[in-house]
């Protein structure tokens, strides 16, 4: 990694205040994700608009996520996170405006929704990218845990967080997102590190090109192919955290304090998960075991959809973000075995464009399924859906169910 005479001068401050920052960056932005589900749906009480809102960031999200890893690597991704991050914390400031404006309409609201997709846009990748260059080599496996164990806890807090801070007024909740977006971006700017080699000038035609050769190896991996396309459809229909405002507000009547710990309640079940497969990580059968993994996660999604008690449901969405990190873990790392070294970038932002925008478009699917059929029978039809796809994946991806180890499913 430091080839090229790139410096080794490496902080011992860099790791936590890279962490600090990775938490701070994802609790307020779930944090946000909170705050503006509920705005949205205590204002226009629709399950439609909650659609509206997560298609509006899908859009570019999906049209950007891909150019965005390439200037990663044509600029530094330091840069692009920052320029990110401080574009999240300008939308947090935008709602704060509006929230505190008397009687404000709402077309400004929805005009900065798509802003904060753009945002995202820049920073997922970025934020991923820019580990690597903090820590030596020898560190890096370490330095990934630990990097995902900080985003586990702001999956776990950020919506608990946003729940609580809107329990006492929008305003408060925006300010105290744009305050954390905006402590995380003085951190990434304090951060040292390497610097990446300049990357070779390319023409626009030789980077799209780049791109669909990572698209068209996908295609041609049967295993790849059917890891990921497993887990977008998965997500895409099992949307149900998109529609967790009308639970909380008029089904189980829980209110914003209700909701936030709704949206944290897979995160632990994700969590807990996690730490116990680094202790005992899958070793035979992994192709059943994600399959079951996606079954569960879809009973999950039925039990909840049909639960009237807080409880029950806190219970089905633990289990859910479970068997999610089950399938997450052995779908990334089929994925990551079984793509040859010097495409795994473009395969990895390929994955994470479907996977991560892929949330955004199902909240879009189950607002409009909850608008035309009842918020419970679009969370129900999403937990169906989901068992459907695995059942057919199952068949026409017989490379994937009969994988047994994941270090013999190699390239």
């Amino acid at each position: 990694m430091a080839a090229n005479g790139q410096s080794k001068e490496y902080r011992e401050r860099d790791l936590p205040l890279y962490l600090a920052a990775r938490f701070l960056s994802e609790a307020a932005a779930l944090a946000l994700s909170v705050a503006v589900g509920w705005t949205v749906y205590d204002v226009l009480h629709t399950p439609l608009a909650l659609g509206i809102a997560g298609l509006a960031q899908f859009v570019p999200m999906f049209l950007l996520t891909l150019p965005a890893g390439e200037l990663c690597d044509r600029i530094s991704p330091r840069q692009v996170l920052i320029a990110g991050l401080a574009l999240q914390g300008l939308c947090s400031i935008a709602f704060l405006l509006w929230a505190t404006s008397p009687s404000p309409p709402l077309w400004p609201f929805f005009a900065i929704v798509p802003v904060l997709g753009v945002a995202r846009a820049f920073a997922d990748p970025a934020g991923q990218a820019l580990l690597p260059l903090l820590v030596p080599d020898e560190r890096l496996p370490c330095a990934i845990a630990c990097g995902s164990s900080a985003w586990q806890v702001a999956v776990i807090a950020g919506p608990a967080l946003g729940g609580l801070a809107f329990a006492y007024g929008p305003a408060v909740a925006y300010g105290i997102c744009g305050s954390g977006v905006l402590a995380a971006m003085l951190g990434v700017v304090q951060l040292g590190g390497r610097r990446p080699p300049p990357a070779e000038g390319a023409d626009l035609k030789k980077r799209v090109d780049r791109v669909v050769e990572g698209i068209v190896f996908i295609w041609s991996r049967p295993v790849v192919l059917g890891a990921i396309s497993l887990d977008l459809f998965a997500v895409l229909l099992g949307g149900a955290t998109a529609l967790l405002p009308v639970y909380a507000r008029d089904i189980l009547h829980v209110g914003p304090i209700g909701l936030g710990l709704m949206r944290s309640a897979p995160a632990v079940g994700a969590c807990l998960v996690a730490l116990l497969q680094v202790r005992h990580p899958p070793e035979r059968r992994v192709g059943e075991k994600l399959f079951a993994a996606v079954a569960v996660f879809g009973i999950a999604t039925l039990i909840f959809a049909f639960s009237r008690s807080l409880v029950l449901s806190l219970s089905a969405l633990f289990v859910l973000g479970a068997s999610d990190m089950v399938s997450v873990n052995i779908r990334t790392s089929l994925v990551q075995l079984a793509t040859p070294d010097a495409m795994l970038g473009r395969v990895s932002a390929v994955n994470l464009l479907f996977i991560g925008a892929s949330s955004e478009l199902g909240a879009f699917e189950s607002g409009v399924v909850a608008a035309l059929m009842g918020t419970v029978p679009a969370v129900a039809f999403g937990g169906f859906g989901t068992l459907v796809v695995m059942a057919v994946w199952m068949r026409i991806f017989p490379a994937l169910r009969r994988a047994d180890r994941l270090k013999s499913e190699v390239r």
